[in-house]
């Protein structure tokens, strides 16, 4: 129910620094160990799938058995959709399986970055005839609207998840999404649920940054803030999750990871993991189960304000918004 987030260890998250990766073989064997042992990548973290490679290879070399889970995304350039075909899928998967050091792939997640060009379907299919091939155990997707969802489904996609942001500030699957999941079995994965770090005690008490933020996650998370609670908004909802957090002696940030994991639909949440500090604070929200008083208490506060406009992901992809502005649609070749 907690999986480990991989794209704030991608070259170009970081925004002031460069990312030690030294460490995190060793902070991935430590969340293992504890039993997180499901991580999250795509094919456009650009990095990402071959560290994971290089830990599950010695994972395996020192276990002798392969006990991780990696959940990775096929997310074709922007610039490449109009023209690719079932070859240049087969390479692309082809390439997840010899960076990650993996035989099958646990799950592949489609992305696609623009539904006005056509092909979507087309690629689900040749996803679906390297499933049979046995390179691909199952099939999500990711950041797709309900409506593209239905089409898949009626295609006759096998789709067992969808990976949507989904947090206290971003609740646009509640529109139609967390419906259409129930009512075809398919689990949503949720990213963002912490906002990038923006639900921790770091910003409690704190004015709205002015200065240039560290990481692509706390510029795309501040405009989130921006268009739904406010800052004033988003510091009273801090001091009602740090009350509750007391109730139950955890930190803020798994009083929001426990509140989403009680949604329906909701299979997981997923935790960026940059260093070894985090691993107790995932440990605890294991023991944090809330009441429904605290839930109706988190309720009750985010009915005063808006969420984002539309489906999961629309104001991402459409052209001139400032939430499509700050993506980076052309990384996979790169």
């Amino acid at each position: 129910r907690v999986i480990n987030g991989g794209w704030q260890l991608s070259d170009g998250h970081a925004l002031e620094q460069t990312i030690d990766r030294a460490p995190l073989i060793d902070t991935f064997n430590q969340l293992a160990d504890d039993g997180f042992t499901t991580f999250d990548c795509a094919d456009i973290y650009t990095g990402v799938e071959a560290l994971l490679g290089q830990f599950i290879a010695k994972r395996k070399a020192m276990l002798g058995y392969d006990d991780i889970e990696v959940h990775t995304k096929f997310v074709p350039d922007l610039a490449q959709l109009h023209q690719i075909d079932y070859r240049y899928v087969e390479r692309i998967i082809h390439r997840s399986l010899q960076r990650l050091n993996k035989e099958l792939l646990d799950l592949v997640q489609l992305h696609w970055w623009d539904y006005d060009i056509a092909g979507c379907l087309t690629i689900a299919d040749a996803l679906m005839q390297l499933q049979k091939k046995g390179l691909i155990a199952h099939l999500g997707t990711t950041n797709f609207d309900t409506h593209h969802l239905k089409q898949l489904v009626e295609a006759g996609y096998p789709l067992v998840s969808n990976q949507v942001q989904y947090s206290v500030l971003d609740r646009r699957p509640e529109r139609e999404m967390v419906q259409f999941c129930q009512k075809n079995n398919v689990s949503l994965l949720c990213y963002g649920t912490l906002a990038g770090g923006f639900l921790s005690e770091r910003y409690l008490g704190q004015r709205a940054p002015t200065a240039r933020l560290e990481n692509r996650s706390l510029v795309k998370y501040q405009l989130v803030i921006e268009d739904s609670l406010g800052w004033e908004g988003y510091q009273a909802l801090l001091n009602l999750l740090k009350q509750i957090a007391e109730r139950h002696q955890c930190d803020i940030a798994n009083v929001a990871s426990a509140y989403m994991l009680q949604k329906e639909a909701v299979a997981a949440v997923i935790i960026g993991t940059r260093s070894a500090r985090h691993i107790a604070a995932n440990k605890r929200l294991r023991q944090v189960s809330l009441l429904k008083d605290d839930i109706s208490a988190i309720e009750q506060f985010l009915a005063q304000f808006p969420t984002l406009e539309g489906e999961p992901f629309a104001l991402e992809r459409l052209m001139g918004s400032k939430h499509r502005n700050i993506m980076k649609m052309n990384l996979s070749e790169a």
